[in-house]
């Protein structure tokens, strides 16, 4: 009788004896392994990614954000140790950005061309008149180096140093736009509130220049041109030479004040377009804008509220009593417009979604 057999695991059936079967593969040599084993410090390596890849995953949830400890700390964090916001972008790296720029070198030739211009002028027409009997500073140009300084600056804070002050500030930020480098900046990481005040800080401090470079070239033209005197008053009268520096300064200082809503007004155009032309020229052409209402005579006292109805104020400073009402005026205007302003550029700037 024939035994029963059954097949075995490999589907073969098994030998009656139960004798070991042959293996069906001949033995040979051991095969080396195929992954080698990995050394400690490459397992500890995948430890760390699949850690930082976790922590990536934590902090990418918003709830996550919000349960994390205080004291916890991510790799590229704003809480990271050795993070200083206050160390980012120094106003010294944003001062030597901006000084190389041509557009500075442009403003700061044009300015101290001007005064080499009017004495060209001056000398070509012959000394100036007054008209229907009228003196005003213009006819008293040539009479010393500081009355050429007030007219310089009588010919110039309407309209020539609006331009620097719109141009450095309304071309701060709105330029990194243009040039796709601002989600950078803030990618580095710089806080929003730090650029701007950077970029703002700079803007005035340049614009300020400007207003400074302008007056000293024409007080030194002026007076190796019309000699050292005093300052004759259109009014009569005249201020000694040593009174007359104060009040120029004084003067200078007053249109500074005066320009800061033009500053504002570029600067929060700046932080809203991404074309740098149309933050410079917006603010120009809205200050052309206040001008031209400032001669409708029919807004009558509504034209106190308008900043460029105090530009001229200054020109109380070269009195022979200083008087200066209008200028606080006039400054309390600008400042109030400049602050506003500044904090529409702020909190704009704080929600904008930054996609250049």
């Amino acid at each position: 009788m024939t035994p029963v057999t059954e097949p075995g695991d490999d589907g073969q059936p098994a030998r009656p004896d139960g004798a070991a079967r042959p293996s069906a593969r001949p033995e040979g040599p051991a095969r080396p392994s195929a992954r080698p084993e990995e050394p400690a410090h490459a397992s500890e390596g995948a430890e760390n990614l699949a850690h930082a890849s976790a922590l990536s995953k934590e902090s990418a949830h918003p709830s996550a954000v919000l349960e994390r400890p205080a004291g916890s700390s991510v790799r590229g964090a704003p809480h990271a140790p050795g993070y200083r916001s206050h160390r980012t972008l120094p106003l010294r790296v944003e001062a030597m950005r901006q000084l190389k720029r041509r557009r500075t070198l442009v403003i700061a030739a044009i300015l101290a061309v001007l005064p080499f211009v009017l004495i060209a002028a001056f000398a070509i027409g012959g000394d100036p008149s007054g008209r229907n009997n009228r003196v005003t500073l213009m006819d008293t140009a040539t009479a010393s180096g500081a009355n050429f300084t007030a007219t310089v600056l009588f010919v110039s804070a309407g309209f020539l140093l609006v331009v620097p002050v719109a141009l450095f500030c309304g071309d701060s930020v709105a330029s990194e736009a243009s040039w796709s480098s601002l989600r950078y900046l803030l990618a580095a990481p710089v806080p929003r509130t730090r650029l701007l005040l950077s970029k703002l800080t700079v803007a005035l401090l340049f614009s300020a220049a400007a207003m400074v470079l302008l007056p000293l070239v024409a007080l030194g033209v002026g007076t190796a041109a019309y000699g050292w005197g005093p300052l004759q008053l259109p009014t009569g009268g005249a201020l000694a030479a040593g009174d007359a520096l104060p009040r120029l300064a004084l003067a200078v200082a007053y249109i500074f004040v005066s320009q800061l809503v033009t500053a504002a007004l570029a600067f929060w155009l700046s932080t809203v377009t991404d074309a740098p032309l149309g933050a410079v020229g917006g603010a120009v052409g809205l200050t052309i804008v206040g001008n031209v209402l400032d001669q409708v005579t029919a807004l009558e006292q509504w034209r106190d509220f308008l900043p460029a109805h105090w530009q001229f104020a200054w020109a109380d400073a070269l009195q022979p009593q200083l008087d200066g009402t209008g200028m606080i005026q006039g400054a309390s205007v600008s400042v109030a417009y400049a602050l506003v302003l500044f904090a529409l550029a702020f909190r704009g700037f704080g929600k904008k979604d930054i996609v250049s």
